[in-house]
């Protein structure tokens, strides 16, 4: 994606500006104490073989991962080559990675009729975003860390029905993008550059689908230049877990993933919790020139409105987007901000700093019992993205993590230190976000009224 300036004096006022709010939004915060001791263990999924332009798309089972009954604290991935060392984006672009859980019957681990999807507390519908984890291209920057005296709670022996074990599966969409035509393009998963006409499962696409999952499947190809040749490797996530053992000092939270995409109907009138969902999980972005002349910030600005089964106090919150993303926002039903969610370009060639490419999204930690969403309230999410050219197979999601039970002792709350990120004032944060998605705006109907001025006048900020 190729987002222009008039100037170079607009690039650094809203590279400024991003790094103020990233500032603002990372500050350390305090969190309770945990009782026990903290765990972490690292493990390699199993390899997987990328040549140029090619698509690793899979699902693999009863993968390595803490067992018994706990309480998970953060779960952070990466894609590394045969030597442990980081692959960088625009040689590997890391779609997705999601983590489920299940129950499943010993010796039959991936037999539909022996085993339970274990979904998370989401409320789309039962084949979608039910994942317990779930990151992309930003997975190195991004903070995953649950604050004390909190935790994911698995392993309850109680929970697991007789006759079954919990395990976990693990699915890895990656992109090798070394030699392609279009690297937006192939990370966009355009239909034309992968050949594609039907799913994997044979079925026809829609004639007005251009681009998204279901054109970069397992196995795809990606459209190369002319004559290039680079030898295929061997590729792993590997990913950090740590964890508590449970005790009765912490404090379980559910875990919502929401949808932009979602539209959702009441079937009970006298309840807003019975609800049917459609989350369709991506969504395209069309080009300022192809939209209404009306639009002079050419930002593409996607709402909808939902309602979680129950309340309670805001945790952890966190956006994911794709490139041309420009931040994510939760309100709650009288217009306050939930929390709102920035992401952070990188600036470089190295892994984790890759120029064009969207490496961390800022996270929310509000401080305790500060945010809270009511039983039955309707909350609006807000998905914000450039519209300075099309964009296919974009996302719009949102992950939640939200507290039922308060701690007993809040004044032990302020004593101990985490490396968690924090925003403490969101109602400052998102007037900054307001404020900084108002001059990108700016900045880019400046530059489209400046094309015909040149090519040489303008410099590319994300390529």
């Amino acid at each position: 994606m190729r987002l222009y300036l008039g100037s170079r004096m607009l690039q650094k006022i809203v590279v400024g500006l991003s790094v103020v709010i990233w500032v603002l939004l990372m500050k350390p915060c305090a969190a309770g104490v945990v009782k026990g001791k903290l765990k972490s263990a690292t493990f390699l999924s199993p390899k997987f073989v990328l040549g140029p332009g090619s698509v690793e798309n899979k699902y693999y089972y009863d993968i390595d991962f803490p067992r018994g009954h706990v309480a998970l604290k953060s779960f952070d991935a990466e894609v590394v080559d045969d030597d442990g060392i980081p692959v960088p984006l625009h040689h590997t672009y890391l779609h997705h990675w999601v983590v489920g859980r299940y129950y499943s019957r010993p010796g039959h681990p991936q037999s539909k009729a022996d085993y339970v999807l274990v979904r998370n507390s989401g409320i789309c519908q039962r084949d979608s975003l039910g994942q317990y984890f779930g990151l992309g291209s930003e997975t190195r920057k991004t903070a995953t860390f649950v604050p004390d005296p909190y935790g994911i709670e698995i392993g309850n022996p109680a929970d697991i029905p007789t006759g079954f074990e919990e395990k976990w599966m693990l699915n890895v969409h990656a992109i090798d993008t070394r030699g392609v035509e279009d690297r937006l393009g192939c990370t966009e998963c355009r239909c034309d550059l992968y050949n594609v006409t039907q799913d994997e499962y044979g079925r026809p696409l829609r004639p007005d689908y251009r681009g998204g999952l279901y054109c970069c499947y397992d196995q795809t190809q990606c459209r190369l230049r002319p004559g290039f040749q680079s030898p295929r490797r061997s590729l792993y996530l590997r990913y950090t877990v740590v964890w508590f053992d449970w005790d009765t000092s912490i404090l379980p939270v559910d875990i919502y993933i929401l949808d932009v995409t979602d539209t959702w109907m009441a079937l009970d009138k006298s309840s807003e919790h019975s609800a049917e969902h459609h989350c369709r999980v991506e969504y395209e972005v069309e080009s300022c020139n192809r939209a209404t002349e009306a639009d002079d910030l050419c930002v593409d600005s996607k709402r909808t409105s939902l309602a979680l089964p129950t309340g309670g106090y805001v945790v952890y919150g966190v956006a994911h987007q794709h490139s041309g993303g420009l931040g994510s926002n939760l309100y709650g039903e009288d217009g306050r901000v939930i929390c709102s969610s920035v992401p952070a370009y990188g600036t470089g060639k190295e892994a984790g700093n890759e120029a064009g490419y969207i490496v961390g999204m800022s996270t929310c930690y509000p401080q305790p019992v500060s945010v809270k969403i009511n039983d039955g309230e309707i909350l609006v999410l807000e998905s914000n993205y450039s519209r300075s050219q099309n964009h296919t197979g974009v996302m719009g999601l949102f992950y939640l993590l939200v507290a039922r039970e308060l701690p007993k002792s809040m004044p032990d709350l302020p004593f101990a230190v985490q490396m968690q990120r924090n925003m403490t004032l969101p109602r400052i944060a998102g007037a900054i976000l307001a404020f900084l998605g108002v001059v990108i705006a700016a900045a880019i109907g400046i530059s489209l009224k400046r094309r015909k001025q040149g090519e040489e006048d303008y410099e590319s900020l994300m390529t």
